[in-house]
């Protein structure tokens, strides 16, 4: 059974910003909890139609794959693989990450973006970007996997990108990411 999870997020920046530092696959594991102690082990980038090529040399477009691996809890000895490509991409709107191999029998995760004005007690503001992100995922073990979903993962799916949303806000804001 497919489940589906979805997440917004409001940042202070223009949209070319946001959408080139989710683009660079080495901000990923900047992304994950330091506990999992998560790396790129291989990748095949495919660089999409670039508006700066010099600039944005290192952006993963459709058809890229990316090897990461991390400990999927504290302290564990054993690290997970996830080999995952970028199954379409249109600069500056939206990119879809599709697991080749990895922990789930089925992960689509799509990142969208859109310029957007913030709302204040006075009404539209700072202009900025609000990112959507969508993973439609199907848990191994059938119905076992519907009653892990319910019970762990899609708790776990909070809590990641609770954490993702923080650091991508506290890397943006400092700066301390390639652009």
């Amino acid at each position: 059974m497919r489940h589906r999870f979805q997440a917004e997020q409001w940042l202070p920046f223009p949209i070319e910003d946001v959408f080139r530092f989710f683009s660079k696959p080495d901000n990923l594991p900047k992304l994950m909890p330091r506990w999992q102690h998560a790396r790129i082990e291989k990748m095949q980038l495919v660089p999409p139609p670039l508006p700066d090529p010099d600039k944005d040399a290192a952006l993963a477009g459709a058809g890229s794959r990316i090897l990461l691996s991390f400990r999927p809890f504290p302290l564990c000895p054993v690290r997970l693989r996830w080999d995952a490509q970028i199954a379409e991409f249109a600069w500056n709107q939206h990119f879809s990450d599709l697991q080749i191999k990895g922990p789930f029998a089925y992960w689509l995760h799509r990142h969208s973006v859109q310029s957007s004005a913030s709302n204040g007690p006075t009404g539209p503001g700072i202009l900025g970007t609000l990112l959507h992100d969508e993973v439609t995922y199907e848990i191994p073990l059938g119905a076992l996997g519907a009653v892990a979903n319910t019970l762990f993962v899609r708790h776990q799916l909070r809590r990641m990108f609770a954490y993702r949303q923080a650091r991508t806000l506290e890397l943006l804001s400092a700066g301390k990411h390639s652009r």
